[in-house]
C-alpha cells in the first residue's frame, strides 16, 4: 500500500470519537472488549534498534515501531491492604489496552514486601500496601521480620515466574510489547526514607536484609551495587531465570531497574543479560531508567538500547527533540510521577521519543479510581500510534524549524507531522519541495480529522486549522 493510499485511510474512520473529558467507562463503552481483542494482531518481534533510524525499534518485519502506552504498578506483582493481597485483572487491564490502541506496558517488578504509600505524596494512600508474589520461595528455616517463614534465596517461586511467563504471552497476544522490569529501585532509592513513613521500610521488608533469608544474604542497604559478590551471585541467578523464563517471547524488552541503580551495577546488569541471551534463540532490547543513580550522559554511554531520560534531565512539558543515539522511551513516571498531558503525546512524538504514561488505572495502588484528567493522554497515545503506522518512521526525524509551531517530525520532501499546541495558523516551511501534497488536520480533543485542500510545495505553506484547539497537521506527498 502506498502512503498516498495510507493517508487516505486515516480519514474513513479509525480516529476513536471519544469527547474530551469523558470518563473512561463511558468512552469504554464505545468498543466491546470483544472487539478490541479481534482489532489487535499478535506482536512482531523480537524488537531490535532500527538500523535506519535509531529513534526507534524495528520489528521482524524491519517495520519502525512507534512504542507507546501506559503502565500501572501491579501488573506483575500484586499490591493490597489484604495479606495475601488482592488479585490484579490482568485480562481486564489487557482489553483497557485494547480500547485505547496502545502497544507498549512495563511489567512492574517490586522488590520488598510491602510499599509504604505515604511516601507518595498526594497519590498516596494511608495504609501499607502488602506486595507479592516475589520470585523466592518463603519456606525458612526461621521467621523473617513480618512473622512468616524466611525466604530461601537459593530456591525460586514458580508462582511468580509462572505468572510472568502468562502475562507477557498474554499481553503478546494482543499485540503489546512488555518491558520486563527485573528489579524496582524507587523503595529503596527514593522511599525508604521519605517523611510520614517508618524509617527503613522498603529495607526491612526485602528479601536481601540478613533477617528475611535464610541464605546468609545482607546487602546492608547497598542492593543495587555491586558491593557485596554474593548478592551479585544472588542476582545473576534471578537474571538467568528471567531470562529462561521469556526468552523465546517476541514482545519482550528488558528494563534494569526502576529509578535506582549505581552506575556500574546497572550496566553489569545489561551485560549479564546480554552475554547469558547469546547463547539463546533470542535477543531483546535492554534499557536503563531515569530519575535513578544515573543522569543522561552516563545512560547515553551505556551498553543499554534504549533509555529513559527524566526530569532532571531537562525533560518535562516540552521535551527537546531527540537525537538518536538510542531509542528514548520517554516516560511520565521519571517527569512528573503521575502527570502529562495530551499536549505532552504530540510534543514527544513529533520529537523522535516513544511517549509512555505511568497510569494510576484503578486507583488501587495510588491515585483516585478512574480519574478524567487522565483521559487526553490516554486517548492521544492511541491516536499518536495510528498515525504514526501510516508514516515511513525509517525516514522522519525532529526538523523543529520546518513549523512555526517548533513541532516538527519530517522526511522532507515527502511527509511532514506538525503539532500546533494552541491551534489556528502554521507555517510549513517547504522549500526545496516543489511537489504536491495532500492534507489532512487531526484534532486531538475530539479524534476526529478533516481532510484540507492540497498544497504545493517550494517554499513557506501557510496553514489555518479548520477547527478550535490543538491541532495535529499532515502533509504528504502526492503520488
Amino acid at each position: 500500500m502506498t502512503h498516498r493510499r495510507q493517508f487516505l485511510l486515516v480519514a474513513s474512520g479509525q480516529a476513536m470519537a471519544a469527547v474530551l473529558g469523558a470518563s473512561m467507562g463511558l468512552y469504554a463503552s464505545r468498543l466491546t472488549a470483544q472487539g478490541a481483542k479481534k482489532s489487535s494482531r499478535p506482536a512482531s518481534g523480537p524488537l531490535r534498534v532500527s538500523p535506519r533510524n535509531p529513534r526507534y525499534f524495528c520489528d521482524a518485519e524491519g517495520r519502525e515501531v512507534l512504542l507507546a502506552g501506559s503502565h500501572t504498578w501491579n501488573s506483575l506483582v500484586d499490591m493490597g491492604r489484604g495479606d495475601p493481597p488482592e488479585p490484579f485483572d490482568f485480562d481486564a487491564y489487557l482489553d483497557f489496552l485494547g480500547r485505547y490502541g496502545h502497544n507498549f506496558i512495563r511489567l512492574w517488578a517490586w522488590d520488598s514486601t510491602t510499599w509504604d504509600t505515604r511516601a507518595n505524596g498526594r497519590l498516596g494512600k494511608d495504609f501499607i500496601h502488602q506486595a507479592g508474589p516475589l520470585p523466592w520461595l518463603r519456606k525458612g528455616p526461621g521467621t523473617a521480620l513480618d512473622g512468616k517463614p524466611k525466604f530461601d534465596l537459593t530456591q525460586f517461586n514458580p508462582a511468580y515466574f509462572d505468572r510472568l511467563r502468562r502475562r507477557v504471552q498474554a499481553a503478546g497476544r494482543r499485540g503489546i510489547y512488555v518491558s520486563v522490569m527485573l528489579f524496582e529501585g524507587w523503595g529503596m532509592f527514593h522511599g525508604n526514607r521519605r517523611r510520614g513513613t517508618k524509617d527503613q521500610w522498603a529495607w526491612r521488608s526485602h528479601p536481601f536484609h540478613p533477617e528475611n533469608n535464610s541464605s546468609g544474604i545482607d546487602a546492608k542497604e547497598k542492593v543495587h551495587s555491586r558491593a557485596y559478590p554474593a548478592v551479585n551471585a544472588v542476582q545473576e541467578a534471578y537474571l538467568r531465570k528471567v531470562v529462561d523464563t521469556v526468552n523465546d517471547l517476541d514482545n519482550v524488552l528488558y528494563e534494569v531497574i526502576n529509578e535506582g541503580g549505581e552506575k556500574e551495577w546497572d550496566w553489569w546488569v545489561v551485560e549479564t543479560v546480554r552475554r547469558y541471551e547469546r547463547a539463546k534463540p533470542r535477543q531483546h532490547p535492554i534499557g536503563i531508567t531515569g530519575h535513578g543513580a544515573e543522569r543522561l550522559p552516563s545512560m547515553l554511554a551505556s551498553p543499554a538500547d534504549w533509555i529513559s531520560p527524566g526530569r532532571q534531565d531537562g525533560f518535562g512539558d516540552d521535551p527537546p527533540a531527540w537525537d538518536g543515539k538510542k531509542v528514548s522511551l520517554l516516560d511520565t513516571d521519571h517527569v512528573w510521577g503521575v502527570g502529562g498531558t495530551g499536549a505532552w503525546v504530540w510534543k514527544s512524538v513529533l520529537r523522535g521519543h516513544n511517549p509512555l504514561f505511568m497510569d494510576p488505572y484503578d486507583g488501587t495502588v495510588l491515585g483516585n479510581r478512574f480519574d478524567p484528567q487522565w483521559e487526553p493522554i490516554r486517548r492521544n497515545l492511541g491516536h499518536a500510534l495510528r498515525l504514526a503506522r501510516q508514516w515511513n518512521l525509517a525516514a522522519m526525524v525532529p526538523h523543529d524549524r520546518l513549523a512555526s509551531s517548533g513541532y516538527c517530525l519530517a522526511d522532507p520532501g515527502e511527509c511532514y507531522a506538525v503539532y500546533v499546541p494552541t491551534g489556528g495558523k502554521v507555517f510549513v516551511d517547504l522549500g526545496g519541495a516543489t511537489a504536491r501534497y495532500n492534507i489532512q488536520w487531526f484534532a486531538p480533543s475530539t479524534g476526529k480529522t478533516v481532510a484540507g485542500a492540497p498544497v504545493t510545495g517550494g517554499g513557506r505553506c501557510d496553514l489555518t486549522a479548520p477547527f478550535a484547539g490543538d491541532a495535529v497537521l499532515w502533509l504528504q506527498r502526492a503520488q
